[in-house]
């Protein structure tokens, strides 16, 4: 309690009232700390209260300020996964309708007119699944909107259903490592577009100056790390470099050479001849006197100069090269960078076929200068074809974003085989058998066996028999090994020509083969596998044999006979193809409609397929609800538990509160009672004097 010390009592007058003074002053400032506390209802209102206890509040209100940003997601999270869960199960029941149509209608019993009636309703199928596919669900989210939900995801065009939302969900936080999307990108029955068409060849373009370092793949693979790395002459001392601030292969070389310079005026040696450095079509080029020796090393554990391939080796008049610093391809990549191709590009072709008819668009590519110049010309046709550079920056890649139609990249007949060089051909060479008919590939007979002799029998291993104008034919044997791409393909049905020609006519009574007379191969215009003949007298025939599916599987029984070119252009069954429920409807749809009992058989299977990816994408949903129900569980007691701990550390005693207050009233009555009495006002020396 604040009173005036006995052994103050006789001192100035001065010195008396400044004790008392200060005295007050103390316990006013003390009562009104508590009354603030009583009037906030907190202990601790400044940093200066309790330094320890406000930074613990102050952490606890981060933590709770984060904790209510989560609680307001997961609520978000939880009614669109709801509302998702919902669709999906509409979805489901559909796909299970569909199916169920499409296996009735497979029955024998069914007639055309009843199939056609049967195709009004998978015909609302569609449109219902497409009012699904673009529902907004809560707060206005499409929830098959994947990266991009507030924007409509489905669009209906002229071909089809084009899907145009990206990226696999929305992300939501529901704590450190641990986010998970909310609503469903492409990867799904639903919304998906075709990714056949990821070209293998290497486009793999030159080094140039304006190479950014960012899109080098380095020496070893790994990219390149800018940094600071040293070199020395024979014999000569080190000196270092440092590229951290180059952007381009140019930065980086210049500030190599100025280096170098520097180093051949230091030290009186003459490395580097006229041309410097330069950039050639692979790595970086030294221009090394005679007798010279350049060694370079990475330094305090970098790795630039191994990055730039300038370790492997070093440098001298023979061998003047770094190692393939591996461009990537980018949007800004010159065409005049990547080798074999000639400018200007020529024209290509993108077909898109429904049933019998084609939608075609001729693309020149004449005024293309790079490669985002070469994707704005293809993606301008807006018949929904994307391009893109692949993932490992090697090679471009062309997607069909239209479920229905199928498409075909094609050369233009006469032209340069565009397409081709480029490697975005749909059906080129290279193109693998089991990326035919959307993905099911190639089926051939093999390990054929006499059921008589229970031996291998050759004989039940051939496919298919083509048959001439003349009417002499030969038979084709495809092996596993033939079916890898179209290139052993076509091979291997040139050689089951040849070794036809080497033996006794198959048919007698027709004129024997020659070597001239037959060819099977790839056309520089419209895709398929063509059957050429020199014979005249009427068309080429291909029939199976075996129950062999392969002729059908390459489209050869449906091919189409051309008099003039003496071909049998087969049906193009690499078209891309997309891969979801919106294709699977309009195939059965198609099938009802033409009475193809055949492809109404092949929509069922699609359709179980489809089944299966849509309970997929549901069992997923379902695994992602449960975590934000967990989720909310845990943040709810972190923060009743946070809340609770803040409330001790900073609410206040009341009644505690109170009692100091009344104390330290009665502290200050008194205080002032003293100084009254004892200060200016009370008595003095004169008073004992007296």
């Amino acid at each position: 309690m604040a009173i005036l010390p006995a052994n103050v009592a006789r001192v100035p007058n001065l010195l008396n009232s400044q004790l008392a003074t200060s005295a007050i002053a103390r316990t006013n400032v003390r009562l009104l700390e508590v009354q603030i506390q009583l009037s906030t209802g907190r202990q601790v209102n400044r940093m200066s209260d309790d330094p320890i206890r406000a930074a613990a509040i102050a952490n606890l209100d981060r933590r709770l300020e984060t904790a209510g940003q989560r609680t307001t997601n997961l609520a978000t999270a939880d009614s669109v996964l709801g509302f998702l869960d919902g669709e999906l199960n509409s979805v489901t029941a559909l796909v299970r309708d569909a199916r169920a149509v499409a296996l009735q209608e497979v029955n024998i019993t069914a007639d055309a007119a009843s199939r056609r009636q049967v195709a009004a309703t998978v015909d609302e199928m569609l449109r219902s699944l497409a009012a699904t596919a673009n529902r907004q669900g809560p707060n206005g989210l499409y929830a098959f909107g994947g990266s991009q939900p507030t924007s409509q995801p489905l669009e209906q065009t002229t071909l089809g259903y084009r899907y145009r939302a990206r990226g696999a969900g929305l992300i939501t936080d529901l704590g450190p490592g641990n986010r998970i999307p909310i609503t469903i990108g492409g990867d799904n029955a639903i919304g998906e577009t075709s990714a056949r068409l990821r070209s293998t060849l290497d486009l793999n373009p030159s080094l140039t100056p304006d190479t950014r370092i960012a899109d080098l793949r380095g020496g070893r693979g790994l990219g390149v790390s800018t940094g600071t790395f040293s070199f020395s002459s024979a014999g000569g001392p080190a000196a270092t470099i440092s590229i951290g601030d180059a952007q381009t292969v140019q930065d980086a070389l210049d500030r190599i050479e100025i280096a170098i310079r520097q180093y051949e005026t230091d030290n009186g040696v003459t490395i580097l001849g006229p041309g410097g450095l330069a950039a050639t079509s692979s790595g970086i080029s030294f221009d090394i006197v005679a007798g010279e020796t350049l060694t370079f090393t990475d330094i305090n554990a970098g790795s630039a100069a191994a990055d730039l391939g300038l370790t492997a080796a070093p440098f001298t008049s023979a061998h003047t090269t770094g190692a393939d610093l591996a461009p990537r391809l980018t949007l800004n990549t010159p065409l005049s960078a990547i080798p074999g191709l000639t400018l200007p590009l020529g024209s290509i072709r993108l077909r898109m076929t429904t049933g019998g008819s084609s939608t075609i668009r001729d693309v020149n590519l004449a005024t293309a200068q790079t490669i985002g110049d070469l994707r704005s010309l293809i993606e301008s046709t807006n018949i929904g074809v994307r391009m893109q550079i692949s993932e490992n920056g090697r090679s471009l890649a062309v997607f069909n974003e239209v479920a229905g139609p199928r498409l075909s990249v094609e050369e233009i007949a006469g032209g340069a085989n565009t397409a081709s060089l480029l490697g975005i051909r749909s059906m080129d060479l290279s193109t693998p058998l089991a990326d035919f008919n959307d993905g099911r590939g190639v089926r051939v007979n093999t390990g054929g066996v006499d059921p008589a002799t229970g031996l291998p029998d050759p004989a039940l291993d051939v496919d298919f028999r083509v048959t001439l104008g003349n009417g002499q034919a030969f038979d084709v044997n495809l092996r596993p090994q033939d079916t890898a791409t179209v290139q052993p393909l076509l091979a291997r049905i040139n050689s089951e020509f040849a070794t036809a020609v080497a033996n006794p006519p198959v048919i007698p009574s027709a004129p024997a083969l020659n070597a001239t007379d037959f060819q099977a191969v790839l056309t520089d215009g419209t895709n398929g596998i063509a059957l050429t003949t020199a014979v005249t007298g009427g068309a080429i025939t291909v029939d199976n044999r075996n129950n062999s599916a392969a002729a059908q599987d390459l489209g050869l029984l449906n091919g189409t006979w051309n008099a003039a070119a003496g071909m049998l252009l087969a049906e193009d069954r690499a078209a891309i193809r997309v891969n979801n429920l919106f294709s699977d409807l309009i195939d059965l749809r198609d099938a009802l409609l033409r009475n193809d009992v055949s492809g109404i058989s092949a929509a069922a299977e699609s359709l179980q397929n489809s089944d299966q990816r849509v309970s997929s994408a549901h069992a997923m949903v379902g695994s992602y609800a449960q975590q934000v129900t967990r989720a909310q569980g845990l943040l709810e007691d972190q923060r009743t538990l946070d809340t609770r701990v803040r409330s001790e550390l900073q609410d206040l005693d009341f009644a505690e509160a109170a009692t100091r207050l009344s104390l330290l009233q009665t502290q200050l009555q008194a205080t002032m009672t003293t100084a009254g009495r004892f200060g200016a006002g009370g008595r003095t020396l004169l008073d004992f004097l007296g």
